[in-house]
């Protein structure tokens, strides 16, 4: 009898010993698929960013007033933007017309904003700034850090709106739209083969691997904010 106690307890350590091991295993392969997971939605996101040259708009308020003045300060300058970059094949030429022309799209802000019968002042930069997820049609881009010209109008207390400017998707149904094919060509040419597949979603698994890069990068996002 005793030596059959001995025997089942040499088996369950050798158990437990057997069971540590596996937990201990799924723990580092869980932890490998994190980081791994990580890295993967660091680098899609970085490289998306860097080819990309956006818009933010910042409504005066929320009343339907502001939000019609914000979307008519928007075609303007989107029209004045088409004109001065009909040539340009990179992000990096699409920031230094911007740059050279900042009084020019401030006035044009400025102008519509007259016209329309307000007196807001509008404050124009460029720089890096944080954006959600958002759709353009059929082509998403994810949440990040992204260069771009920022517009704010009067108090800029409304709800935003944004596009891209470079490659340029800024076209005004973005809801129920479809990018126009011009426009696919110049992001693709400017994306790498996997980015481009992510950020177009043409099947569920480039649809996983977003959904992947979105949770990753809105989890550092909350946690650079806190």
């Amino acid at each position: 009898m005793k030596f059959k106690n001995k025997n089942n307890m040499k088996y369950s350590k050798k158990h437990f010993i057997i069971r540590k091991n596996i937990i201990f295993l799924i723990l580092l392969f869980t932890l490998f698929l994190s980081l791994s997971a990580i890295s993967y939605a660091k680098s899609v996101s970085t490289d998306i960013s860097k080819n990309v040259f956006r818009l933010h708009v910042l409504a005066n308020s929320n009343s339907e007033e502001d939000q019609n003045l914000k979307y008519k300060v928007r075609d303007s300058l989107i029209s004045y933007m088409n004109s001065l970059c009909a040539d340009v094949n990179s992000k990096s030429q699409a920031i230094e017309i911007a740059q050279n022309h900042v009084d020019e799209f401030k006035q044009i802000a400025l102008d519509v904003i007259k016209e329309n019968g307000y007196n807001y002042n509008v404050e124009v930069e460029i720089g890096n700034f944080e954006f959600p997820t958002k759709q353009y049609g059929d082509i998403s881009l994810p949440a990040g850090l992204y260069d771009a010209l920022r517009v704010k109008i009067g108090k800029a207390e409304g709800q935003n709106w944004w596009c891209v400017m470079f490659p340029p998707l800024c076209f005004v149904d973005v809801t129920s739209g479809v990018v126009p094919k011009e426009s696919k060509e110049n992001l693709e040419e400017n994306l790498s083969n996997e980015d481009y597949a992510i950020v177009s979603q043409d099947n569920a698994i480039t649809q996983f691997k977003f959904k992947i890069v979105e949770l990753f990068q809105n989890l550092g996002l909350k946690l650079a904010n806190n």
